[in-house]
């Protein structure tokens, strides 16, 4: 007798929960009637000079492979953007990494650094990869929970109190998803103290940190710091970036990774018996987005603080506490008041009022209570949308 097909499924993979924002995304396929704030995609096109640097590399023939480390003007392209964006000098030859999106480069910093048993540490709520890639690299999650009364800070105390002496790595990821959370100065410091006292690798996701929104409609000032630029980090972190959120770049399936030289060596190895390298053209695209992109991301990020700041009105309106994000491109608005499961409240807003969110519990549990609310929509949209929960809210109350 054969073994049914589910029980030869690997016990690593089993376990994992399906992705919560999935989830509701499928849920909105083929309704014309929904406003989606569900996905965190950029409503912008990418900028027509980093699509014609893609379609001018097709009409040059330029579709063969690359080194598994990616273009070296690529990787001579990001160290000098990492040099002025975080203030720390990588080299091109031995100490970047070019992936398939920020989302292969996590997974080769788990799969290269992490022996069965090995403990992480991560905070909550966050993006819902974290766990699954840490779990499929035969670790272990080890959560901290992020409160909204602290503002969803980190708190290196918080921190302490889980390490063991299996702790073999610390994930960052701010600004934030879903919270928009940032990191301030002084904690992120304590948090490198902890690194260093503790001999821990910290790999640090900064996909959002060309957003963050200092001052912005009342909120104090807040700036993205690296962990990486700290004293002693350097040489004990794994720092990814890439493009999609900041150049909306989403399908280009670009990043890339900043370490060491033994830790790059180590996840190239998975990466080239894996992917061999990133596409070519999207790399090439990826220079010129490095290198005269800056106006267009400032544009952006100027239209989604008009957004974030409607969001906050409309909800602080409606009685819906909602803490200001200073980063990202994410609203996490408080709907306990309302007697209803993060998933209840999405699924009824969703089927009375057309409005997509993703439950607050797709991102851990420290999220239930909340639902993520995505502003990286048109704005004529979002104020719909707004209208829509403002009504359904009023309805509950």
């Amino acid at each position: 007798m054969s073994t049914p097909l589910q029980d030869r499924i690997a016990r690593q993979v089993a376990q994992i929960p399906r992705s919560g924002i999935r989830d509701f995304f499928d849920l909105v396929q083929g309704r014309d009637d929904v406003i989606s704030l569900g996905v965190g995609e950029p409503d912008f096109t990418a900028p027509w000079h980093i699509r014609e640097a893609m379609i001018y590399a097709l009409e040059r023939g330029q579709t063969t492979y690359t080194s598994n480390l990616g273009l070296i003007s690529l990787r001579k392209s990001i160290s000098k953007y990492i040099a002025g964006h975080c203030g720390v000098t990588y080299d091109p030859a031995r100490e970047i990494l070019v992936t398939v999106g920020v989302s292969e480069a996590l997974d080769l910093a788990c799969r290269a650094l992490l022996n069965p048993g090995d403990e992480v540490i991560y905070h909550t709520p966050c993006y819902v990869s974290y766990s699954p890639s840490i779990v499929m690299a035969y670790g272990v999650p080890v959560v901290v929970e992020t409160r909204v009364e602290d503002e969803f800070v980190l708190r290196a105390d918080d921190v302490a109190a889980k390490i063991t002496p299996k702790t073999r790595m610390l994930m960052l990821n701010f600004p934030t998803n879903p919270t928009g959370a940032v990191e301030p100065l002084e904690e992120l410091e304590k948090i490198a103290a902890l690194a260093v006292k503790h001999d821990l690798i910290v790999v640090t996701d900064e996909i959002y940190s060309e957003l963050t929104y200092e001052g912005s409609d009342g909120l104090k000032p807040r700036r993205h710091h690296s962990i990486a630029a700290l004293p002693g980090m350097k040489e004990r972190t794994i720092l990814l970036h890439g493009f999609s959120k900041a150049y909306a770049m989403t399908g280009f399936r670009l990043g890339y990774a900043c370490s060491p030289p033994v830790l790059t060596e180590a996840m190239m190895k998975i990466h080239q018996y894996t992917m061999l390298c990133a596409s070519i053209m999207s790399q090439l695209a990826g220079v010129e987005a490095l290198e005269n992109g800056a106006p267009e991301v400032e544009k952006m990020r100027k239209s989604y603080a008009q957004r974030r700041n409607l969001m906050l009105r409309k909800f602080g309106e409606m009685g819906v506490p909602c803490f200001p994000p200073g980063g990202a491109f994410y609203a996490f608005p408080d709907v306990r008041r309302f007697g209803l499961s993060s998933k209840d409240f999405a699924l009824r807003l969703l089927e009375e009022e057309s409005v997509a969110v993703v439950p607050g519990s797709a991102f851990g549990t420290a999220g239930e209570g909340c639902v993520r609310a995505c502003y990286a929509t048109a704005i004529d949209k979002l104020e719909v949308a707004l209208e829509r929960i403002g009504n359904f809210v009023s309805r509950l109350q």
